[in-house]
């Protein structure tokens, strides 16, 4: 019996030592996490450079065909040098002699950027354009889709000089769309796409481009978040324990620590702002005002374990609200009217989105409005990754119409 309770004992111990020293350590990382250059480097992991020692000018060594892709450099107005691979769309590349010439891609750039669609890709953070798994995106791009891609190293990033920022990137956007038109591309031909932390930095690219009033091809959003304060709070380590859970615990600590957050990466402001809707006291549509006037898809694997499906459902359900019914919560009769005005604005959506299961694969809902296409599509694999997907390159071909 005496043997039992010491037992006893010596788990509670082992329990408590175990318990306090995660405490610690969790505590230690938040406190670290609020200095700048480690919070920078934990945002955009720049320094993981996947594949290691990567040979930026030799993208067959990374399953790319030999002469088709050219490794170029773009140079940003801040005078920074970025890495970036061209690679040929298969219609272009397959009218190529094999064995291709050498320099053969960089010649044909101009022949490619006239006669196909392109892809400008922007990846999420971490790794480098070389990595196998944006690999397998790009060779979906140019075969299934059948458009070039330009796909770049943000500054930080590969071999591009420089140190992230969240207003870095963006000029590296922009860089790289005025690369693409400056070597003869037209601007209704370009789909920008971003994954992950990619899509708030196209998102930010494609409303400078309407504010020029630049109209280009479309916008795909792959793996997007509302804002990175919305990715801190849903997070969850190894997808079960929530980052931001202990200090949720102590009120205000939660809102105090992401006040320290350097970057904000807020996708829904911006692309919510993108439209304005005014309505009469009966609900008639009076007038639309539309500063992305382009198709857009959000595109998101329900089993994504980074970033929860649930940040597209946001997102599409901001560009949806303007367009539906506004609750009136004035009168006496409150709850009343909330049960009235969501039933009208559940009817309202019925009639507004069109709802398509795909057998196997994910649901469709797709919305219409002025000529403009919103398309929110979440399949049922591809954790973080749903680009490499063939449905989804399918899909992508399909709602910007590539020939």
């Amino acid at each position: 019996m005496s043997s039992l309770k010491s037992f006893k004992r010596s788990f509670r111990s082992c329990a408590r030592n175990f318990i306090t020293i995660l405490s610690a350590l969790y505590v230690a990382v938040v406190l670290l996490l609020t200095i700048p250059p480690i919070q920078t480097h934990a945002l955009f992991m720049n320094s993981i450079k996947l594949p290691l020692f990567a040979q930026y000018d030799n993208p067959e060594a990374y399953g790319l065909a030999p002469g088709k892709t050219a490794n170029i450099q773009i140079f940003t107005p801040d005078n920074h040098t970025l890495g970036a691979w061209f690679i040929l769309s298969d219609n272009v590349y397959q009218s190529i002699p094999f064995p291709p010439p050498p320099n053969a891609a960089e010649k044909a750039i101009p022949e490619a950027l006239a006669s196909q669609p392109t892809i400008l890709f922007f990846h999420g953070n971490a790794a480098t354009r070389a990595f196998h798994v944006r690999v397998r995106q790009y060779s979906g791009f140019t075969s299934r889709v059948r458009a070039n891609v330009l796909a770049i190293d943000y500054r930080g990033f590969g071999d591009s000089e420089g140190t992230p920022t969240e207003d870095g990137l963006v000029i590296d956007s922009r860089a790289a769309w005025d690369w693409l038109v400056s070597n003869g591309a037209k601007p209704e031909d370009i789909v920008i796409v971003g994954h992950s932390l990619g899509t708030a930095v196209s998102s930010k690219l494609a409303v400078a481009l309407a504010e020029d009033d630049i109209h280009f091809k479309g916008l795909a959003l792959l793996s997007p978040f509302a804002s990175l304060h919305t990715v801190v709070d849903t997070y969850s380590v190894f997808g079960f324990f929530p980052i931001m859970l202990p200090l949720t615990m102590v009120p205000g600590a939660a809102d105090l620590y992401k006040s320290f957050l350097l970057a904000r990466f807020d996708t829904l402001s911006i692309i919510s702002a993108s439209i304005t809707v005014i309505y009469s006291t009966s609900y008639e549509l009076m007038r639309q005002t539309q500063r992305v006037k382009v198709p857009l898809l959000i595109l998101h694997a329900e089993n994504d374990g980074d970033i929860p499906h649930q940040h597209s459902d946001i997102l599409f359900d901001s560009l949806l609200e303007p367009y539906l019914p506004p609750l009136h919560n004035t009168t006496m009769w409150k709850d009343w009217t909330e049960y009235e005005g969501q039933t009208m604005r559940e009817k309202v959506r019925e009639t507004l989105v069109t709802r398509t299961h795909v057998q196997k694969f994910g649901i469709v809902h797709e919305f219409e409005t002025s000529g403009r296409k919103l398309v929110l599509m979440k399949t049922l694999t591809g954790w973080h990754e749903p680009g490499i997907i063939e449905g989804v390159q399918d899909a992508i071909r399909h709602v910007f119409s590539f020939v």
